[in-house]
């Protein structure tokens, strides 16, 4: 019997390491394997249908059966208004940006599209949540939204949990701006910091080169020894950031006292309103609940194709990122 036992758990353990290295095998050559040119795929989603479906399923058990029966009536008369009076539309956009924007490739492809098929008095709402990044990336990022306006549609942003930095950056450039009641909003300013291992390398007995042709090629290095002249020229080009930052945020809301709020401090929502760096406190579901009564909602996404190397390497790079965003905003650390 001890016999059957030992045996039993033998063969229990060499089928559970077959099974791993089969698994482990199959995604190294998956991974390995030359990835399918393949495009992505640009979704249009009716959320009002999605909204009034949930009503109706809920009324059908909360209300007796006259009631239900002369609700079903009046939203068939309304379904025959709309055929002849059509509603204007609504685009919803979803944009969760990490510190190096690669969202924005996804973002500038949605933009085009509702531009290519939106009609007078058509609004947009984007619900933004950004701790900021790379200044390129979230410049770029508020461009594309300003597209949206220069097309002649109302934009609207609604941030729900952060919109910091280059997240700010983006959603100052909208119409109307909404926010949470204890959304992060603000920290409008420019943020770099690097170590620098040039005493451990010495301490090693290593050394390290570095040639550059022109005199800020390279103003800090993570392995060279940093100079005043570089450490200053790295300033000034940061206070030139934050400068343009500044003119950015003067130029989309000219109201708003600059100088007072661009200090790279955050502020929880109800004080940003107060500060003038929002217009109006509100959660993106009241938004869209309001917005659902006088037009009809659509949700619009741009998913690019993935192989299965790229969604291993997804993966990796999300949970990087998850704990780098956890990092940053415990240290409140907020990037531009």
């Amino acid at each position: 019997m001890e016999f059957l036992y030992e045996y039993g758990l033998f063969f229990a353990k060499t089928v559970t390491f077959v099974i791993a290295f089969a698994i482990i095998a199959a995604l190294i050559v998956g991974a390995s394997a030359k990835p399918k040119s393949g495009k992505g795929e640009l979704t249009m989603e009716n959320l009002s249908e999605q909204l009034n479906n949930q009503k109706k399923e809920l009324l059908n058990v909360a209300l007796d059966k006259e009631a239900f029966k002369a609700f079903e009536k009046s939203e068939k008369k309304k379904l025959k208004d709309k055929k002849t009076e059509p509603k204007n539309k609504v685009f919803v956009l979803t944009f969760k940006g990490g510190i190096d924007a690669k969202e924005v490739e996804s973002l500038r492809k949605e933009v085009t599209a509702i531009i290519q098929i939106a009609q007078s008095n058509d609004k947009v709402v984007v619900k933004l949540e950004s701790g900021g990044g790379v200044v390129h990336g979230y410049g770029l990022a508020a461009s594309q939204l300003a597209r949206l306006k220069q097309a002649g549609l109302e934009l609207i942003v609604s941030v729900d949990k952060i919109a910091a930095s280059g997240g700010y950056m983006m959603a100052c450039v909208s119409d109307k701006f909404v926010c949470a009641p204890f959304a992060m909003i603000g920290s409008i300013g420019v943020i770099a910091q690097l170590p620098n291992f040039n005493k451990l390398l010495k301490k090693n007995s290593v050394e390290f080169e570095q040639i550059t042709a022109g005199e800020f090629k390279r103003t800090l290095t993570m392995f060279g020894e940093n100079t005043e002249s570089g450490r200053e020229k790295f300033k000034q080009e940061l206070e030139q950031i934050h400068a343009l930052f500044r003119d950015h945020v003067q130029v989309a809301r000219p109201t708003l006292d600059v100088e007072k709020v661009a200090t790279g401090e955050t502020w929880f929502g109800t004080d940003a309103l107060k500060m003038g760096l929002v217009d109006e406190i509100q959660t993106s579901d009241d938004l869209l609940l309001s917005l659902n009564n006088q037009f009809e909602l659509y949700h619009v996404a741009y998913k690019s194709k993935k192989g299965l190397s790229d969604r291993i390497g997804l993966g990796a790079s999300s949970l990087l990122d998850n704990v780098a965003e956890k990092i940053l905003s415990k240290t409140k650390e907020l990037y531009h």
